[in-house]
């Protein structure tokens, strides 16, 4: 059993289960003294002066998830076993199973690229290559490998990077060479099949990789992991270390020119064994005989036997080897250690070897046939959509107890995630088709175009025995690449892409299923395939009981798939990746359209269907709802938004979302739904829309996000509802005037996540309650100059909707904002509240969008509609009392004349800060009071839009408003000009070296600070694995200069970098958001990481991914 506390090296990672057992406390055999314990320091001193120089700090950044690894950078340690080929050895989880990319730095600081050349498939040990002719200022030699002298008893020395300084150096005494080898975690990399070593030498993270040597300078084992707890490390033997290190030896000497990937034989039965005592083995069932021939064959001092503790299901040994089987002889010789039962596998790859064990008292022999281990450990995976799925491996199929070669997710990325497919899942059907292999799944994705929506099962470990339905949508959009196929080649250490089909495939043309062909298409692969459970009905009934459970499975399953409790306030809306339960559901009439095409005269069934849709819909909803409830009902929309990692733009705080939003406008060509920015934050997005009125679920578009209100405008097809859904749904009619009072009764409508309208009468008590949301950490939107209403009670701060009069029309938009609450100085948590939104200044902007005001066009529907731009006040503002403005000296005239304007509130607009880069920026100072517009008193925001949206309609005006504010004691005539801004908002971004790169947005100029230096660009996010990753280039400011070159602005930024080649240093100058500089050099790395655009573009209504440096081209 594991210890909780025990280790991987630099990882940390923490074990699952047990403690340590009593064989790990009483197994301490002390041997007799030898020379080496009685070394001197100066012994010491000589061998530790060899030692260290040939010792290196290893800095690894693995660029993809693989295996049993994630995608990150970390410190590490090697040493040289052979100075003139350039080889390092360290440990596997350093070397790492898939792609990465590493340096060495010697002792003079000298740093070198390294490349790695193998890691064992099973043992923790892997090496790196190094060009020997790279290092000229170091004077070192490489450490000879002794696996034979280490003893019980022998002092050491552990040599490496400890807690990430360069050179540590930790004492210790061997104290154990067999103990079981260390469990660090149930999902990850283990060792198995070896004896390992423990010394109390307390390393910690960094570590890994260190030799540990003797007085005489030789390397005796390899530190692989620790115990938290206390101060043991655990140390693998060298045995199959050096025979490895032979191999590539002999390998290397046969190429001249050039390293060549060499194959280092290694055999598996795809069985785990276990060393127990004779006293366990003999309660086992080993006859007191067969104890009698192995302790008689075996060396002096032998305590124990291999006994089978696993076997993985499809290898050899399955059926054929059992749990509990002592193993006796192989090949008639007695086996009892590990070492020698490797080795024999290793020498008999793809022969037939001969098991004598003993199970329950009973003799059983079994001939086997050795597997290749390196055929059961993959060298390639696919990337799509950010996720990487290759073959299960089988250190996860021994995890997991699955057959090896299974399609595996090692990372969900962006497209399995957002259909719920968690890390570790196997995926067993796709697209109807049962999924055995990864050349099976690569086959269908070459068939899909974009947008399609098609059923996914899977399997997970932790429910190994009941597959899980899911909905997967192909990316319309260009988030990511196209799919590719990495190759691991042995002989650079580099993982070779290439595309996974061809370019003119379906996946890669643009356009979406139409809901009625997809629900045909869906039907079809439906009735072929194999109902889940115990369901035996007919095709029809079969795909609506399917999308059906799927459904309900997000509200009603165990706890573990549900949401977070509503009543915490938290948005919302964060989808963990562990989620079993599937939300991308699609709840159409598929079983309605199928039947239709039966029918002679459509329309007849049409008229039909809407009948009794209408009848049930009525019936359902009559009995209890409100009459505005059952006015509002056909308007209302659920929203289900997904962001991809790779545009989180705008400082958007989470990839998925919920919420509530109201039509409000419905016609033949187009449809467009209201909604909060906590809902849609930006528009590089997916959204999905399911109607009330009608059960289907379609696609939106984000069309206009306004950069002031808290309010976002969705446009759908209105073809894609069929002809019934057409029918069924309408648009809310909206009643801008009268404005709420206090005291007016309201109805607050909405639905609940199962698409269940409710309503409750509720009384306005505060219809212009100011907004306060302070920053976030991370500089993202947040509602300014907004005046809400306020109501006595509501349904929770999750529960978004309408409020409307006792006629069902909509007087507010009830939407959600978020806000960060902070608790002390490092600790703060993501907030959400709900308020309303008057629907005027929705008003105002449909109006135009429908009337076809002037403005940048937008494709909506195949159509190019003319979107409005918005004349706003670059300025923030917050209302302070009269009663405290005249403590500042307001005088008694001017209170008056606010009085008088606005009796109810009797306050004055303060300056709380300009945005950075605005028109009004050292114009207008911070507690500035602004009193009147063009000698109008001005007393809430309300008053602010209408004066700018009167320089619009004013021709001969330069946009600049005559404001008259209070100053310091002083009242002060001045010019303030407005920013004109257009409500698609961020629409190009830029991925460099992992960061992902934007202009400034609102949010970050509202902190009222932009670099003096040309403003430069924005770094919102970055990637793990990447270079910015393992050089410390993070998210959160901007960069002003490469390379000496300035970068004011995206273009510049683009002109300076595409000038960059792979493998160049680059110096980078930043200015982080507090206004500190920094310089830093970095690596650019093309090969993994080439430089590209994702950019909207309004003709196509697309946004579309332009490379602008790749490994040998350059697109831009």
């Amino acid at each position: 059993m594991g210890d909780p506390l025990e280790r991987l090296g630099s990882e940390a990672m923490g074990l699952v289960e047990g403690a340590s057992t009593a064989k790990d406390e009483l197994c301490m055999e002390i041997d007799p003294p030898f020379r080496e314990n009685v070394a001197t320091a100066e012994d010491w001193r000589r061998a530790l002066n060899k030692v260290v120089p040939a010792v290196v700090v290893l800095r690894t950044t693995a660029c993809r998830a693989f295996d049993t690894e994630s995608a990150g950078a970390s410190y590490a340690t090697g040493f040289v076993v052979d100075k003139r080929r350039g080889i390092i050895l360290t440990n596997r989880h350093v070397v790492k199973p898939g792609p990465v990319v590493a340096e060495a730095t010697f002792v003079n600081r000298e740093e070198i690229p390294v490349h790695p050349i193998y890691r064992d498939p099973v043992h923790d040990f892997g090496f790196f290559r190094y060009d020997p002719g790279a290092i000229q200022f170091l004077s070192y030699e490489e450490i000879p490998l002794a696996p034979e002298a280490a003893c019980v008893g022998l002092e050491i020395r552990v040599v490496g990077n400890d807690s990430g300084e360069k050179v540590s150096i930790l004492a210790g005494t061997v104290a154990r060479l067999d103990r079981d080898a260390p469990h660090y975690k149930k999902d990850g990399y283990n060792d198995f099949n070896t004896f390992y070593m423990q010394a109390a030498s307390g390393t910690k993270g960094g570590s890994s990789g260190s030799p540990v040597i003797d007085w005489q300078g030789r390397a005796v084992a390899l530190n692989a992991g620790s115990k938290s707890s206390s101060a043991s490390a655990f140390f693998l033997p060298l045995e199959r270390v050096v025979r490895a290190l032979r191999f590539l030896q002999k390998g290397s000497d046969s190429y001249v020119n050039k390293w060549e990937a060499v194959t280092i034989p290694r055999g598996t039965l795809q069985a785990t064994f276990l060393h127990k005592g004779f006293d366990e083995t003999r309660r086992l069932g080993l006859h007191s005989e067969t104890e009698q021939v192995v302790r008689h064959a075996s060396p002096a001092g032998e305590t124990g036997m291999l006994v089978v503790d696993s076997v993985v299901p499809g290898g050899p040994a399955h059926k054929n080897l059992e749990p509990g089987d002592v193993l006796v002889r192989v090949n008639g010789e007695v086996v009892t250690q590990f070492l020698k039962l490797e080795t024999l596998l290793d020498d008999s790859v793809n022969q037939n070897i001969e098991l004598q064990t003993e199970r329950g008292g009973k003799s059983v022999t079994v001939s086997l046939v050795v597997q290749d281990l390196h055929s059961i450990t993959p060298d390639y995976f696919l990337e799509v959509s950010g996720a990487v799925i290759h073959p299960l491996s089988y250190q996860q199929a021994r995890n997991f107890r699955f057959h090896c070669g299974l399609v595996y997710v090692t990372e969900p990325g962006y497209m399995l995630f957002r259909a719920g497919v968690p890390r570790h899942a196997i995926i067993k059907k796709f697209a109807g088709e049962e999924i055995s292999c990864l050349e099976e799944l690569i086959a269908i994705l070459f068939k899909l175009s974009r947008g399609a929506r098609v059923p996914l099962e899977y399997i997970s470990y932790m429910d190994r025995h009941r597959r899980k339905s899911v909905l997967v949508t192909i990316d319309r959009h260009e988030w990511y690449a196209p799919p590719q196929i990495y190759t691991r080649d042995d002989s650079t250490g580099l993982w070779i892409a290439k595309p996974a089909f061809q370019s003119d495939s379906l996946l890669l043309s643009p356009g979406i299923n139409d809901a009625g062909s997809l629900a045909v298409e869906m039907f079809s692969m439906r009735g072929e395939a194999n109902c889940m459970g115990d369901l035996h009905q007919s095709n029809n009934q079969e795909l609506t009981d399917g999308v059906t459970s799927m459904e309900t499975n997000c509200e009603d399953t165990c706890d573990e798939t549900r949401p977070r409790d509503d009543s915490v306030g938290t948005k919302k809306r964060r989808v963990e990746e562990e989620l079993s339960a599937n939300t991308n559901v699609v709840a159409d009439c598929t079983l309605l359209e199928t039947r239709e095409v039966k029918l002679e005269d459509p329309n007849t069934a049409q008229n039909a269907i809407l009948r009794d849709f209408q009848g049930a819909t009525a019936t359902a909803t009559a009995a209890n709802a409100s009459f505005s409830e059952r006015v509002i009902e056909p308007t209302l929309v659920m929203f289900e938004v997904h962001v991809p990692p790779s545009c989180m733009l705008d400082g958007v705080h989470s990839q998925h979302f919920f919420g509530t939003g109201v039509i409000i406008y419905h016609s033949q060509s187009m449809g467009l739904v209201v909604v909060d920015k906590n809902t849609v934050a930006i528009s590089a997005s997916d959204v999905m829309l399911s109607f009330a009125a009608f059960p289907i679920e379609i696609p939106g578009e984000v069309v206009f996000l306004h950069p002031v209100h808290n309010y976002a405008l969705v446009a759908y097809d209105p073809s894609a509802l069929g002809a019934v859904g057409a029918s069924v749904v309408r648009a809310a009619e909206l009643l801008p005037e009268p404005a709420l009072c206090r005291g007016d009764s309201v109805y607050l409508v909405g639905l609940s996540r199962s698409l269940q309208a409710t309503s409750r009468k509720s009384i306005v008590t505060n219809p212009c309650a100011a907004l306060n949301i302070g920053s976030a950490d991370c500089p993202r939107y947040r509602a300014t100059n907004m005046e809400v209403i306020e109501l006595d009670t509501d349904f929770g701060s999750t529960f978004s909707g309408a409020l409307t009069d006792e006629h069902g029309r909509v007087q507010a938009i009830w939407g959600s904002f978020s806000t960060q609450l902070k608790f002390g100085c490092n600790t703060s948590e993501d907030h959400q509240f709900v308020r309303g939104i008057p629907i005027y200044t929705i008003s105002q902007v449909l109006d135009k969008i429908i009337s076809g005001a002037k403005g940048p066009p937008l494709l909506i529907n195949g159509v190019r509609r003319p979107m409005p731009l918005v004349r706003i006040l670059e300025v923030e503002l917050y209302p302070t009392l009269l009663s405290k403005a005249r403590s500042f000296g307001l005088g008694d005239d001017w209170v008056q004349a606010l009085v008088k304007k606005d009796p109810i509130r009797r306050q004055v607009l303060r300056v709380k800060g300009c945005l950075a880069g605005s028109q009004a920026e050292n114009l207008l100072e911070q507690g500035d009071m602004i009193l009147a517009i063009d000698k109008e008193p001005v007393t809430c925001f309300h008053d602010i839009e209408t004066a700018c949206q009167a320089l619009d309609k004013c021709d001969n005006n330069d946009g600049k408003l005559n404001l008259t504010i209070f100053r310091q004691g002083r009242e002060i005539d001045i010019l303030v000009g407005t920013d004109v801004r257009d409500g698609i908002g961020t629409t190009r971004v830029i991925n460099w070296c992992g960061c992902i790169v934007q202009d400034p947005h609102s949010a970050v100029r509202a902190l009222g600070f932009l670099p003096e230096e040309g403003h430069g660009v924005y770094v919102a996010r970055w990637c793990h694995g990447s270079p910015v990753h393992r050089y410390g280039l993070y998210a959160l400011q901007w960069i002003v200069e490469v390379n000496g070159k300035p970068t004011p602005d995206l273009d510049a930024f683009v002109n300076v970098t595409k000038e960059l080649e792979h493998g160049e240093f680059v110096r980078v100058r930043t200015v982080h958001l507090n206004g500190k500089p920094r310089v830093l050099t970095l690596k650019q790395d093309l090969h993994y990481w080439p430089t590209w655009e994702l950019r909207f573009n309004p003709e196509t209504a697309m946004w579309r991914r332009e490379t602008i440096k790749a490994l040998g081209c350059t697109s831009i």
